[in-house]
C-alpha cells in the first residue's frame, strides 16, 4: 500500500520554502494546500485546529508516529519532525546532532525574527522609521558575518554534510538584498549560498505557490498581516 500523502498548509514564504525543500530532499507524498496569510486564511478555525498560533507551515502526516495520525507546526519542529521520519538530514550520532541542532535553533530565534523585522521595516511599514530601519539592518549584517565565519570554517552551516540547518536558513537569504546585504561582501556565505541554490529540490520548492503570492498593496491585506486582526481573540 503506497504511503498516504503528508498534508501541508503553507504559502510561499521563507518559513513555507524550509519545510517546502525538506519535503522535496525527501521526496515525500505531500498534498500543498494553500493557506493565504494576507486573505485571513491562517485565522480560520480548522487551521487553527492544527496551528494555534496562526502561523504556517503546519502538516497533517496521516502516517505518524505508531502509524496513528500526527499533526503539527513550527517550521523547525516540522523539519525535525521530517527528519526523524526518513532517517535524513539529521546526523545519528549525539555529537554531529547537537551542531544541526544549535544551527536549527540560530535560525528559528535569530535569523527567522531579525531578518523578518528587517523586511518589515524596510519594505512593508507604512511609516519608515530611521531607528527602525537601521537596528533591523544593522542585525542582518551581523547574523551575516556570523553565518560567513562559520562557513569560513565548514563547508556546510552545522559540518560537512547537508542538513536541515542549511534547509532552515537558505531561504531566508534568498532576499539578501532588500535586507540591504551585499552577498559580495560575504565571499564563503555566497559561495555555500550557490552552491544550495543549484541543488534541484532546492529550485523545485520555491517555485511552489508562487503564482499565488502578490506584491502587498490592498490596505485590507495590510491590515490583515499586520494590523488589529492579529491580536483579535477567537
Amino acid at each position: 500500500m503506497p504511503d498516504l500523502p503528508i498534508d501541508v498548509f503553507s504559502w510561499p514564504t521563507p518559513n513555507g520554502h524550509k519545510v517546502h525543500i525538506m519535503l522535496e530532499e525527501c521526496g515525500l507524498p505531500y498534498a500543498l494546500h494553500p493557506v493565504n496569510i494576507g486573505a485571513g486564511d491562517q485565522f480560520a478555525p480548522a487551521f487553527l485546529a492544527i496551528s494555534p498560533n496562526n502561523k504556517i507551515p503546519a502538516i497533517t502526516d496521516p502516517a505518524g508516529p505508531d502509524g496513528a495520525p500526527i499533526s503539527l507546526f513550527e517550521s523547525g519542529a516540522i523539519l525535525l519532525y521530517l527528519a526523524s521520519k526518513t532517517g535524513r538530514f539529521l546526523p545519528a550520532s549525539d555529537r554531529a546532532r547537537f551542531d544541526v541542532l544549535q544551527w536549527l535553533m540560530f535560525q528559528v530565534g535569530g535569523v527567522g525574527p531579525m531578518l523578518g523585522q528587517a523586511h518589515h521595516f524596510r519594505l512593508y511599514a507604512a511609516e519608515k522609521l530611521p531607528y527602525a530601519i537601521e537596528r533591523y539592518s544593522n542585525e542582518a549584517r551581523r547574523l551575516y558575518g556570523v553565518i560567513e565565519r562559520r562557513l569560513a570554517a565548514s563547508p556546510f552551516i552545522a559540518g560537512e554534510d547537508y542538513t536541515i540547518a542549511d534547509m532552515a536558513i537558505f531561504p531566508w537569504l534568498r532576499n539578501w538584498a532588500n535586507q540591504g546585504i551585499v552577498l559580495g561582501e560575504f565571499p564563503h556565505l555566497e559561495a555555500w549560498f550557490n552552491a544550495i541554490s543549484e541543488r534541484p529540490a532546492v529550485q523545485r520548492a520555491p517555485r511552489l505557490m508562487a503564482e499565488l503570492r502578490k506584491p502587498v498593496r490592498d490596505p485590507k491585506e495590510r491590515e490583515v498581516l499586520f494590523g488589529k486582526t492579529q491580536y483579535l481573540k477567537r
